[in-house]
């Protein structure tokens, strides 16, 4: 990741306040590692969700959230986030959602060393995206995790 791109867009993003804004903020200081920046971003991004928005518009500044969570190793709130995120889009049938919660949940567990849990998630992760005619990176995605996964199980 190019640093100082992440940082041009977030100086150009400024202190911008709309729900894409914030949740885009979240997302690069995230993978620019200033991850209590992140989480603070996140977690207002959620509040103004909730504030203004549906339900459904409430799904990705959450799971945004529980990718920060994980990547600060709170690999606790982070699952607790995600199966709320899985069963609310099971429930909805909103199944990309799903899917991309299921694959985030797998790689939770992959982090923790969890493997056949992470496994589970991922297939059935790339079940529902084919299901669902999502696009062929996402599939991939899906398929490259199972594939990482597998090496990591005993023969």
């Amino acid at each position: 990741m190019d640093l100082k791109a992440v940082g041009e867009r977030l100086d150009k993003l400024g202190e911008m306040r709309s729900l894409e804004a914030l949740c885009e903020k979240a997302w690069l200081l995230k993978v620019a590692g200033q991850l209590d920046e992140a989480l603070d971003t996140a977690n207002a991004a959620v509040r103004l969700a909730r504030f203004t928005g549906n339900r459904r518009d409430l799904m990705r500044p959450r799971m945004l959230r529980a990718q920060v969570l994980q990547f600060r190793t709170e690999f606790e709130p982070a699952l607790h986030e995600l199966n709320s995120l899985i069963e609310e889009a099971h429930t909805h049938e909103w199944q990309l959602y799903e899917a991309f919660a299921l694959q985030h949940r797998g790689k939770v567990y992959f982090d923790q060393g969890e493997y056949a849990l992470a496994l589970e998630d991922f297939r059935a992760a790339v079940q529902i995206r084919r299901a669902a005619g999502a696009s062929e990176a996402q599939i991939e995605s899906s398929l490259v995790a199972i594939t990482a996964t597998e090496s990591r199980l005993p023969a």
